[in-house]
C-alpha cells in the first residue's frame, strides 16, 4: 500500500505542515489515533517541549517529538508559543551568546535536552534569539530542534 501523500497545508487550520508547536502542560497524552477511543501510548511530562505537527484530523494533531516518536494529541494540549530543544553532540554544550556571532561573549553553556523559548529567528539566519530561565541571548539554529532551517519566528 502506498503511503498517503503529505499535505503542505493543514485541512483543518490551513496552517503549514509540517510546523512546530509546544506542549501546553506537564501532562499530555500521546494516542495511537485521533480520538479518545484510541489507546494512550505515552504521557509527556514536560511543558513547553517542542513537537512537530505533521497532520491534522478534526481537533487532533499528529505530532513527532524530538526523539522521533509519533502519535496523536488533542489540539488543546498544544500552544503556539515557540520553544526548541538543544541538540548539541553528546559530551558537548551549545553556546548562548550575547550577540548573534561566534565571537560574542558567552551568556550560558546549554547541555543537550535543555528547552529554550524561541523569542525570534530571522528567516534564513543561522542564529535565533532564545531564553532559558534568566539567560537570554543567541543560539545557532543548527544547535536546536524546533525550528525549520529557513523559518522566521516572531
Amino acid at each position: 500500500m502506498a503511503p498517503e501523500p503529505q499535505a503542505s497545508v493543514g485541512g483543518v487550520t490551513n496552517l503549514p505542515l509540517p510546523r512546530f508547536a509546544a506542549l501546553r502542560s506537564d501532562e499530555v497524552n500521546l494516542r495511537a489515533g485521533p480520538g479518545t477511543r484510541f489507546p494512550i501510548e505515552w504521557t509527556y511530562q514536560r511543558r513547553e517541549l517542542p513537537v512537530e505537527i505533521t497532520r491534522e484530523f478534526e481537533l487532533w494533531r499528529r505530532i513527532r517529538d524530538p526523539e522521533g516518536t509519533e502519535g496523536w494529541v488533542h489540539q488543546s494540549t498544544l500552544m503556539g508559543r515557540r520553544s526548541a530543544i538543544v541538540r548539541a553532540a553528546p559530551g558537548t554544550e551549545a553556546a548562548l551568546r550575547r550577540q548573534p556571532e561566534d565571537t560574542a561573549p558567552l551568556v550560558a553553556r546549554l547541555r543537550p535536552g535543555v528547552v529554550v523559548r524561541l523569542r525570534q529567528c530571522e528567516a534564513r539566519s543561522v542564529w535565533c534569539e532564545a531564553q532559558t530561565g534568566d539567560h537570554r541571548g543567541y543560539i545557532r539554529r543548527a544547535d536546536v530542534w524546533g525550528v525549520m532551517p529557513d523559518e522566521e519566528v516572531k
